[in-house]
């Protein structure tokens, strides 16, 4: 059984199937104003029978704002054509499949979305979520900035492994980053600053440049990232 968060403008059933499964089901407004204090759901179902053009537009206000639940798209027989991947969905149903269909589809995007969750990194006392974007050091919270996050996150998914700011300019900040290296060496300085006593898990690599360094596997212990 699943929490199941209906966005719908129509005042009847937007797919009567659900009325003969077991599902909690609970049914919003179709408006992006109803989103900012929508209830937790393990999938959401968009109405997009009607208007696709503004259901086109909610999907992307959703995937955009960071959905952690799968979207299926309910839609008519005609309505099907009109919907392609950049919507964001990551399923359809007809409004009027029955409850087999209906129950089988859910079931499916549960399970995907629940096995492509990405696990918690965890390494000599830090633990990172990425799926919420939270870092803690034994327990007390990093108050990291999204730069800040990726760059720990990304080292700490490599312990050992030596990256050269090039590396990590071109891993964390991507290809079309035009600011050089030297934003590395800041963002390295901020973290260390952010981890305290455990300063020392970001390592350098002397002419090198950073790795993750675990607790019997340390870096050089030099605090100069130019060297």
């Amino acid at each position: 059984m699943a929490q199941l968060l209906v966005l719908t403008s129509a005042g009847e059933s937007a797919l009567p199937a659900l009325e003969l499964l077991s599902h909690r089901v609970r049914v919003i407004a179709a408006d992006p104003a109803q989103l900012v204090a929508a209830p937790a759901a393990d999938a959401i179902l968009l109405d997009a029978r009607a208007d696709l053009v503004a259901a086109k537009s909610l999907c992307r206000v959703l995937t955009a704002t960071g959905l952690d639940a799968p979207l299926l798209l309910i839609v008519t027989e005609g309505g099907m054509a009109a919907v392609t991947t950049d919507w964001g969905a990551d399923d359809v149903v007809l409004a009027d499949a029955g409850p087999a269909e209906v129950d089988a589809r859910i079931r499916l995007a549960v399970g995907r979305s629940r096995q492509a969750q990405p696990a918690p990194v965890q390494a000599a006392g830090l633990s990172i979520d990425e799926s919420s974007y939270s870092a803690k050091l034994h327990g007390r919270p990093l108050d990291l900035t999204y730069k800040e996050f990726q760059l720990l996150h990304f080292l700490a998914a490599h312990p050992s492994r030596v990256f050269t700011r090039e590396q990590l300019l071109s891993e964390v900040w991507g290809y079309d980053y035009y600011g050089g290296t030297r934003t590395v060496d800041v963002h390295v300085r901020r973290l260390r600053a952010k981890l305290g006593e455990a300063e020392q898990l970001i390592g350098t690599v002397r002419n090198v440049g950073y790795r993750f360094a675990v607790a019997d596997d340390q870096a050089e212990p030099t605090r100069n990232p130019h060297r």
